[in-house]
């Protein structure tokens, strides 16, 4: 059986039992209008697409670009998108300061607030999936009541008042340029989340995640992220969420 076959197997089991097997997309690192994000645009076709943009480094030419795009929403991607670890990558290690990471937090809800309207909703995305715990409270303080990282999540609230919802699958290899592997490496990891979510191993409430970064995919992985479309938005047990829908309601 091919790791396609999997894939509709799973559907199939979700179909017998009368569930959605519910997704959604995220999209990182949006700063400006790119001829990669028309791209990532035309293949999301009717798919809705949650983009996390960096505050810092977003223009008013993005936002003219995604306006009258209902089924875009706008996230809080870090600052400035910034690594300061000193081991690993982190734009959030412990070691900063909680002044400065809320002054961060709020000056980036301004900025997307001002730049994307009502397509901008409040949720952080944290650069390179890292966010030391001791800033968690930081966010629904600075009217920020939703996170989403990587991984399938252990509980539905990161902290009292921060909804989290993660991605789970991001369907590229960062090599130097970056690029993909096989499709089976993906399709497991996506297998292995929605079996998780039927049979009780993880959160069935948290919809399975895509994880794309525009400025990077290559061919081979829109080819895989167009067939990864058809066939669970074809599926009868299929579903692609809206990131109101996955956030807000």
């Amino acid at each position: 059986m091919t790791a396609w076959q999997g894939l509709a197997q799973e559907l199939d089991l979700w179909s017998e039992s009368g569930e959605t097997a519910t997704f959604w997309w995220r999209d990182d690192d949006a700063v400006a209008p790119t001829p990669q994000l028309d791209r990532l645009l035309r293949c999301a076709g009717f798919i809705p697409l949650a983009l996390a943009v960096i505050p810092k480094s977003a223009t008013q030419d993005l936002a003219e670009r995604l306006r009258g795009l209902a089924s875009v929403v706008v996230l809080q991607h870090g600052w400035a998108h910034a690594n300061h670890a000193t081991a690993g990558s982190s734009e959030y290690p412990s070691s900063r300061s909680p002044e400065d990471v809320a002054r961060e937090l709020a000056g980036g809800r301004r900025v997307l607030a001002e730049y994307f309207d009502g397509q901008s909703i409040g949720v952080f995305v944290p650069p390179f999936h890292g966010f030391d715990e001791r800033f968690l409270r930081l966010l629904p303080r600075n009217g920020i009541e939703r996170i989403s990282r990587k991984g399938p999540r252990p509980s539905r609230l990161a902290a009292p008042g921060l909804l989290q919802v993660n991605a789970h699958v991001a369907p590229i290899s960062w090599t130097d340029p970056p690029s993909f592997g096989e499709d089976a490496q993906y399709l497991s990891a996506i297998i292995d989340h929605l079996s998780g979510r039927r049979s009780g191993r993880y959160d069935a409430a948290e919809p399975t995640g895509l994880l794309t970064h525009h400025l990077v995919q290559n061919d081979r992985s829109y080819e895989f992220i167009a067939r990864l479309i058809a066939v669970t938005s074809q599926h009868p047990a299929g579903k692609w969420l809206d990131g109101r829908d996955v956030f807000l309601r």
